[in-house]
């Protein structure tokens, strides 16, 4: 496993203080922050906004998807809806954000993470398959070349509906630091194969300047 476990009872809680730090010790002004989708992060999201108050200057956020369903911004299916509605309702405002268009394929967002060259934060959950972002099992995106960092996904093996925009390895590699929170008993046998090294899990395959796995006991065991 790349980086530090971190077994807590409360996942929500120990992520918000992990990312309240990580904006008090960045190393510019501004602060990118990329953001992910499902329960766990929506958990995550709501305690931030909660916990945050003025310990955190929204107006100097900058907020990017680590990866998007092709659906409406408004279906329940998007990250975007999630994250608006989890946080970006609840904090007011931020400096801006960067949603990600499917219709407009991957290289203007390609484009926009190069200029930005780092980002400070990278949130990720992991799936029951073991993926991270939308970097499915035995799909083209986990093997991207390392200069692509967004590309176009979808899941060879119809466990996750939908095309997807996503972040790749190398993308999310740009990360100062990145938050994998996993939650829950059915997470277990993932969790367990990143922590095995499995090659074939692409959860094991995360790398950044820091990783940390904030999990709660029942996805432990």
């Amino acid at each position: 496993m790349q980086g530090d476990l971190v077994v807590v009872d409360d996942v929500p809680g120990e992520f918000a203080e992990r990312v309240i730090e990580a904006f008090h010790a960045r190393p510019h002004d501004a602060f990118s922050f990329a953001v992910s989708g499902g329960p766990t992060a929506m958990a995550c999201y709501q305690r931030l906004a909660d916990d945050a108050g003025s310990q955190i200057d929204w107006w100097k956020v900058d907020v990017y998807w680590g990866d998007e369903r092709c659906v409406p911004h408004d279906s329940p299916d998007s990250n975007y809806h999630l994250v608006r509605e989890a946080l970006l309702e609840r904090v007011g405002a931020v400096n801006a954000n960067y949603p990600m268009f499917c219709s407009e394929g991957p290289d203007p967002y390609q484009l926009r993470l190069g200029e930005l060259g780092r980002l400070d934060v990278v949130h990720l959950g992991l799936g029951t398959d073991g993926h991270v972002a939308s970097l499915f099992p035995g799909s083209d995106a986990v093997g991207a070349d390392p200069g692509r960092l967004v590309v176009m996904n979808e899941d060879p093996n119809g466990v996750n509906p939908h095309p997807r925009m996503t972040l790749t390895l190398g993308g999310i590699a740009r990360a100062r630091l990145v938050l994998v929170t996993v939650s829950g008993e059915e997470k277990r046998e993932a969790l367990a194969r990143v922590q095995a090294d499995d090659p074939t899990c692409p959860g094991s395959l995360v790398r950044a300047d820091r990783v940390v796995w904030i999990v709660d006991p029942a996805a432990a065991g």
